[in-house]
């Protein structure tokens, strides 16, 4: 069974991932890794990917992958990795049902951030192409905080900037850098299985995991845990 719908104490907030969670945007990313990391003679594979890049914030995966790089080198392989990410996120949707869930949140009043290890310049560029630039009033970049995920550094700092604490929120992540965050700040957390397998989310503390945001059992998870807000 891939998690359980058991209900939380009173739901105040909700925190997303971006890349692979509101898009699913790792295949892109993935040929654009490939592409760049082939000039310096590197081959990649999904698994190598998933293993080694997926998740992470840039300068961590730059500096394992090509050590020998200046800082101002790594800089620009960054700025050049991104923006071929952005020449192929063409037409991005949003993951099926993930517009209900954020319509659904407004209307009860709940809370809501952003928490992304996605550059600035990608964060604006995928919010824009999925219609969501004004969606999100709070929002926590990796690179913006003192540690990016897998610390639960961005989580914490999205519980003090909502004013909530972890048992009231629920967070959505499809890597396992993003769920050791969220678990890591103590905040129920919900995978989402676009990028890994779900019983790698599982064991790493995911209490339900899903492949889109349409599943009848977060459905049950969410109402149960506002039931007094609908009434």
């Amino acid at each position: 069974m891939e998690g359980n719908t058991k209900a939380y104490p009173m739901l105040a907030a909700l925190l997303f991932d971006l890349d692979g969670t509101l898009a699913d945007t790792d295949p892109l990313h993935f040929q654009a890794w490939q592409e760049l990391l082939g000039e310096f003679g590197m081959t990649i594979d999904r698994a190598f990917y998933r293993a080694r890049v997926s998740g992470r914030i840039n300068p961590d995966i730059v500096k394992e992958l090509l050590p020998a790089l200046s800082p101002e080198q790594s800089h620009r392989f960054i700025e050049r990795k991104e923006g071929r990410f952005r020449e192929l996120a063409t037409g991005l949707e949003p993951l099926a049902g993930a517009l209900d869930v954020l319509d659904w949140a407004k209307g009860l009043g709940l809370k809501y951030a952003l928490v992304s290890n996605a550059p600035g310049g990608n964060a604006r560029f995928m919010l824009k192409a999925l219609k969501l630039e004004t969606a999100f009033a709070t929002t926590v970049l990796g690179e913006e905080v003192a540690a990016g995920k897998p610390d639960p550094t961005p989580y914490r700092v999205a519980l003090e900037r909502l004013g909530v604490s972890a048992s009231q929120s629920l967070a959505f992540e499809d890597s396992p850098s993003g769920v050791r965050s969220a678990v890591g700040a103590g905040i129920p957390t919900v995978g989402i299985a676009t990028t890994h397998p779900p019983e790698n989310l599982i064991e790493l503390g995911a209490k339900l995991v899903i492949p889109s945001f349409d599943d009848p059992r977060l459905w049950v998870l969410l109402r149960s845990s506002t039931r007094s807000l609908e009434n």
